[in-house]
């Protein structure tokens, strides 16, 4: 048999494969991240718990007290032990662990939000408005974040009613919460997004877009918007954790979220006082506060690395 007659057999032994889609090649990486993979477990149970949990008890129960059990240790009838009023503290992590992952995810969207918004303004159109906007980011970067919630706080955390949503009634004070951490957490990415607007408007699918006459906010939008996606996505997922961190340090100094709407962090507001006494107030709900952080963070950089188009995809 001749050469030329053997090469094509050779050839017809390898398979075709097909092309992986974008979609796929993300997923590829973002399971190689082991840690990535637990810190999503572990989130899903942490939403199975605070959401799944309320279907078997309600938040009148959560909210009940009962001042001749008060400081009781864990036992099988109150699994996390009771706090200084008599409150069961298993029901109110279930509670207040919506109230806190929900604060976590409206803060940490109103947050990315605005730094989008202010990023793109900015990088795209430059001159006076990317000054200015710029200038304003700097400014509020210079003053210590934890300083300006505290601030706020201290006015803003009683100067909002009571909302009434799907059948519960929110602390007004829940609200002010998501709009000071919104508010103040969005300028390390409009930093992030403007830098990332300056190099690529600069690039030959922007000029052409711009040479067809394609407005500029389809140029924003359709064009550039899309290829910033990567370092968004991150910094919400990121944003979520410091989010739920931030009320934690706030509700933990008493100018948080108000009773009787539980949070992880207003269930550690007296704790303080009995680290010795009565551990149990701080460690199951310490230990909440740690492992969403944990995870969001681990989900986090696997995000980031899934999204790195340098990235293995085997």
């Amino acid at each position: 048999m001749s050469m030329s007659e053997a090469a094509p057999k050779v050839f017809e032994q390898i398979p075709d494969k097909p092309p992986l889609s974008i979609q796929k090649m993300i997923w590829m990486r973002f399971r190689r991240h082991k840690m990535a993979l637990v810190g999503a477990v572990i989130m899903v149970l942490l939403f199975v718990f605070c959401f799944g949990g309320a279907l078997f008890f309600p938040e009148a129960e959560a909210n009940r007290t009962d001042t001749s059990i008060r400081l009781a240790p864990p036992s099988a009838e109150h699994p996390f032990g009771t706090d200084p009023i008599g409150r069961d503290i298993f029901r109110r992590a279930v509670y207040g662990g919506q109230i806190s992952l929900l604060i976590g995810i409206s803060a940490a969207f109103l947050g990315v939000s605005i730094g989008v918004v202010v990023g793109s303004l900015a990088g795209y159109f430059g001159g006076w408005l990317d000054s200015l906007l710029m200038r304003i980011t700097e400014a509020l970067l210079s003053i210590p974040r934890i300083f300006l919630l505290l601030v706020l706080a201290n006015f803003l955390s009683d100067k909002f009613p009571d909302v009434e949503f799907a059948g519960r009634t929110y602390s007004g004070s829940v609200v002010g919460i998501v709009l000071m951490i919104g508010l103040m957490g969005w300028m390390g990415l409009a930093r992030i997004v403007r830098a990332e607007f300056l190099s690529l408007k600069e690039n030959d699918f922007v000029t052409a877009a711009r040479a067809t006459g394609t407005p500029n906010w389809e140029i924003i939008l359709k064009h550039i918007l899309p290829n910033t996606i990567a370092p968004i996505v991150v910094s919400a997922t990121l944003g979520v954790a410091d989010a739920i961190l931030g009320e934690s340090y706030i509700s933990f100094l008493g100018m948080g979220v108000r009773a009787p709407t539980a949070t992880w962090g207003n269930m550690l507001e007296r704790s303080y006082a009995y680290i010795d006494t009565a551990p149990w107030l701080w460690i199951f709900t310490g230990f909440f506060i740690l492992i969403t952080i944990l995870s969001i963070n681990f989900v986090g950089d696997g995000i980031r690395d899934a999204l790195d188009p340098r990235s293995r995809t085997a």
